[in-house]
């Protein structure tokens, strides 16, 4: 059985908290541009997107299904995206990492990378996950791209699996990793993050 507590994780570029009301000003500032959300099921429009943000991933939190974080830059300590622990199966050792997304102005940096490595070295080190999965819509290449980079085994697609924003079916990529991978996977990260 998993046992899973908000917990602060600290990297070289991010520290990852639990996402509570204090973050709200910070991902509307983070979250207000378009081109984040295309392939997420929601969008952050207004100040009101992020409250309601907020609102919604604390329910899951408090439903036990989800555990969010806020993505904090160690470099000034803003706020620049949000991750979270979700589908979390406490009886199969299993939990996606979703939800994910950063403010433009750090993509194709390490900060998703150092955020996916300290995310899955608490789940395989500490929490006592056998499986770790990832998921996209299947449009999204990018990020199809980067599960993989991380070390990802794409496992197949579900059709017609969401109706996400404004109505349109998605058909969902699903990717994970195991606890046997996991110091493969870790050493990748590793290689990626502290490499030459």
């Amino acid at each position: 059985m998993l046992t899973i507590h908000p917990v602060t994780l600290e990297g070289n570029l991010v520290r990852l908290e639990p996402l509570d009301q204090r973050h709200q000003v910070g991902l509307w500032e983070a979250g207000k541009y378009e081109e984040i959300w295309t392939y997420m099921s929601i969008v952050m429009r207004q100040p009101e997107d992020a409250r309601s943000f907020v609102h919604t991933a604390l329910e899951a939190q408090a439903a036990g299904t989800d555990l969010p974080f806020a993505i904090v830059s160690q470099r000034d300590g803003s706020v620049i995206g949000s991750t979270r622990f979700m589908n979390i199966s406490r009886r199969d050792r299993g939990l996606e990492i979703g939800f994910t997304w950063l403010t433009p102005s750090v993509w194709k940096t390490k900060i998703n990378t150092e955020c996916k490595w300290l995310l899955l070295r608490h789940c395989f080190e500490e929490l006592g996950c056998i499986r770790v999965q990832l998921k996209t819509d299947s449009r999204n290449l990018n990020s199809q791209r980067a599960i993989q980079r991380i070390g990802g085994i794409h496992e197949g697609v579900l059709r017609n699996h969401m109706i996400v924003r404004d109505g349109y079916i998605r058909d969902t990529v699903f990717f994970s990793i195991l606890d046997r991978e996991w110091p493969q996977v870790d050493e990748k990260l590793q290689l990626l993050l502290f490499g030459e």
